[in-house]
């Protein structure tokens, strides 16, 4: 891949590319490659790419390689995996984990229902995929210590590639479940809370349960396996480091809530949140504990990600993919179909090349848009197909905050998650195809509005 990422960087620039473009692009093969192998540790790759970017002339300078250093996001992350950190050291995670060991009695398949069955009820307490996955992955570690399940082992595999890549998909059917549904929302106009609902519940819904159903099918050996029961016991009052626990992220959570309110940026709460945890007699949490259990290959990989998206796009190469990718769809004018498989093959290699899902929904709708009013269809339906082609998989860590944060726990490699990434790929297209279309005709959104040629 480094081979690959030097060779493109020597090559002629191609027409409609700018130099610096083309340098980005190498840089994002690069950084790709590294980030999906393994070769060398995620973080170290997130720091040679910000190196890479000065280097080469992908940007004008330093500053502009640490931007995404300065980006609210990244330190949304140190807030988030700091209340997760605090839910395990105050013992609620082993609370929570204990109450769902108990109530499937020794039951794999009872424990990863319930955890599925968590995710869109949660999201309406914990809109952000990132907040939850924060928490629930120190309660479904403690849940799979507790009943003996060794790392590494099949079942445990599958409930952390459920908290890495399906978890997300509840977030996306509320308007106000994080950074995907808003930017498209925005991007696409005119759609408000309960219509983003009435679109997005059936297709997302599919998608999260075809989603379970695959992990389950592809670790199924996992699921025979019984869990070691728990001794009877009296549950024991919360302790003072757990009500304040609770209490700091219930305050966190209502500030997300009602940021229509106070319009404050979702990293405020959570870095006040922070700042509450480590605060000596209010939090549950010594600096110390922090340094030693906050995974901070996170917020290098995330930062870094965030400066390799906006040099793709401040250099024009995101765009030139999209348009080359693209610019033979108008002759599909007269079958809507394809012109809408297209635009689903077309996004998964600008989703492989662009780690940043705001720098791939920034690119491709718009441009889908385009396509889709160019070609006497409904503009909106092609912007939300492009939307759940690229918000349904993740083909590497860096794409999303909430895998960085299980990836990070050391449960998963990188090529489990491309492997499963390819295959939600092929499952978003026959969601989009087969149910959201269907759907999106019947809550009055047809596919096309006019009649061409």
């Amino acid at each position: 891949m480094a081979g690959l990422s030097v060779v493109l960087m020597f090559l002629p620039t191609p027409a409609g590319l700018s130099v610096a473009g083309q340098r980005v692009l190498a840089v994002a093969v690069m950084a790709i490659g590294l980030w999906c192998t393994d070769a060398i540790p995620a973080a170290v790759t997130g720091i040679l790419l910000v190196i890479a970017l000065v280097l080469s002339g992908g940007v004008p300078g330093f500053p502009e390689a640490l931007v995404g250093f300065a980006e609210p996001v990244a330190y949304f992350l140190i807030g988030v995996l700091t209340i997760g950190l605090a839910v395990l050291r105050s013992g609620l995670a082993e609370r929570v984990a204990r109450f769902f060991l108990r109530r499937c009695q020794g039951s794999s398949r009872a424990l990863y229902l319930q955890m599925l069955l968590s995710f869109p009820l949660l999201t309406f307490l914990l809109p952000s995929a990132t907040t939850r996955t924060g928490i629930l992955v120190f309660v479904y570690e403690q849940a799979l210590d507790l009943g003996h399940v060794p790392r590494g082992a099949p079942l445990a595999k599958a409930i952390m590639l459920a908290l890495n890549s399906i978890n997300r998909l509840a977030s996306t059917v509320l308007l106000t479940g994080g950074i995907t549904p808003v930017l498209a929302a925005s991007l696409i106009g005119g759609i408000s809370w309960g219509r983003w609902l009435m679109l997005m519940c059936v297709p997302y819904a599919v998608l999260l349960a075809l989603g379970a159903v695959l992990i389950y099918l592809l670790y199924r050996k996992g699921f025979d396996l019984p869990l070691t029961p728990l001794p009877a016991a009296e549950p024991k009052s919360l302790s003072g480091k757990e009500i304040r626990t609770l209490v700091i992220t219930i305050g966190a959570s209502l500030l997300w809530l009602t940021d229509a309110w106070h319009h404050w940026n979702p990293a405020l709460p959570a870095i006040l949140a922070w700042a509450c945890l480590l605060t000596p007699g209010i939090g549950v949490l010594a600096w110390k504990e922090f340094e030693k259990g906050f995974g901070w290959a996170n917020f290098f990989v995330l930062a870094s990600s965030l400066s390799l998206a906006r040099a793709l796009g401040s250099s024009g190469a995101s765009a030139w993919i999209a348009e080359i990718i693209v610019r033979g769809m108008p002759a599909f004018s007269q079958q809507p179909a394809l012109v809408v498989i297209a635009l689903l093959l077309a996004a998964a290699p600008v989703r492989l090349l662009i780690p940043n899902i705001t720098g791939f929904l920034a690119t491709t709708i718009p441009i889908a848009m385009s396509i889709g009013a160019a070609t006497g269809l409904n503009p909106v339906i092609c912007g939300l197909a492009v939307m759940i082609a690229g918000d349904a998989v993740l083909y590497y860590p860096a794409q999303s905050a909430s895998s960085l944060v299980v990836y990070e726990r050391g449960h998963l490699t990188a090529a489990e998650i491309f492997f499963f990434g390819l295959w939600m790929t092929l499952v978003a297209y026959l969601v989009v195809m087969f149910v959201a279309l269907p759907w999106w005709t019947a809550v009055g959104e047809p596919l096309r509005l006019i009649s061409c040629g």
